[in-house]
Parts: structure tokens; sequence; C-alpha cells
């Protein structure tokens, strides 16, 4: 252990500018209503699980699939498109806007973060941006992806990766930092002779 002086003084830390979008009393109810509802919902019901974030204000589309494990932090921060999946102990820390597509897959251990610290400064800020990530784009086990990242139509980030900056359409990219690596090649489907 060192006697070097910290970089910041942790007392001088002030939230006190940020907008969670609801009062305090509606973000302990919907995080009442998650630690319960949630993980007692079998498999199965995925409909009441998007029922109830419908009901917090997130905007979920029409066939979408969440496992009882995943977490929003704030639901009516997030919108999921049509048919898309959110996997088991997904992440979504939604302290700024997550937008995902249609057709998606948010794999198992994956989280979306949308939050993080300023180095600079002595009080250790708060710094938010938003997450997109678009149309048939396919987020594998066990990644980050930091805040202000755009993922690009039909992407495929690899497992494990650590995504910081913006992905292009069409690509598989892994790594951490997450690269580009190969297109992703669209086969068509098989035809019935």
């Amino acid at each position: 252990m060192t006697n070097d002086q910290p970089f910041v003084d942790l007392r001088k830390y002030d939230q006190s500018w940020f907008d969670r979008g609801r009062p305090s009393w509606y973000v302990l109810l919907w995080w009442f209503v998650q630690a319960i509802a949630f993980p007692l919902t079998p498999q199965p019901l995925n409909i009441l699980r998007c029922a109830l974030l419908r009901l917090f204000g997130a905007r979920i589309g029409k066939g979408v699939l969440i496992r009882p494990t995943a977490r929003f932090t704030y639901p009516w921060k997030v919108t999921i498109g049509n048919y898309s999946w959110i996997g088991d102990n997904v992440v979504l820390y939604s302290l700024d806007q997550i937008h995902i597509g249609e057709h998606c897959v948010i794999s198992q251990k994956s989280y979306l973060c949308t939050g993080s610290h300023d180095l600079q400064d002595p009080a250790f800020g708060l710094k938010t941006a938003s997450i997109t990530i678009e149309n048939g784009a396919w987020v594998a086990a066990d990644c980050f992806v930091g805040p202000g990242v755009q993922i690009g139509a039909n992407a495929v980030i690899g497992a494990r990766s650590s995504v910081f900056t913006n992905m292009p359409s069409g690509q598989v990219c892994w790594g951490s930092p997450c690269r580009p690596k190969t297109v992703r090649i669209k086969l068509d489907p098989p035809t019935n002779p």
C-alpha cells in the first residue's frame, strides 16, 4: 500500500443534476417489481415480463423474448424492436436511452452500460450517453457495450468482446477492444425441391 494521494475526492461527488425520468417512489416500485416478479416468472411467461416492462414505460415490440433474469435499471429509457431477444442475466444499465432494433439478439451475461465517470474530474462526475443496436445485430455472450456506442445493422459482436466505439453494419467484430474483422455474409434460406 502506498501513500499516494487519490486523484479524486468522492466526498464531492454530486449527481443531483441527473434525471432518472421518474420520481424516486416510482423507481423503487420498479426495482421491487423487478426483484420479485421477474425471477418468479417461468421461462414461458415471457408475455408477462413484456407487459410489466410496458407498464413501467418501456417500448417493447411484438414477439420480443425476455428471460426472467434480465435486468433493466430504468425501463422507461428502453426501446426494443419486434422479435428481438434479451438473454439470461443481461443487464440494461439504462441511465440514458437504450435502443435495440428488430430481430436483434442480446445474449446471456451481456452488459449494456450507458453510464461512466469523468476521469479528469476530481469529483468523479457522472457521464451518460445512449446506446443504439440496429436491426438484425447479434451481441454474443458476455459482452460489454459502453456509453455512446452504436452497433450497425446485422453486425455480430463476438463473445466476451468489449465495445467502446461504434461498430459498422454487416461486420463480424470481436476483441477487447472490439474491432471489425470480416464481412457477415447473408445466406439465402434453403429452397424446397
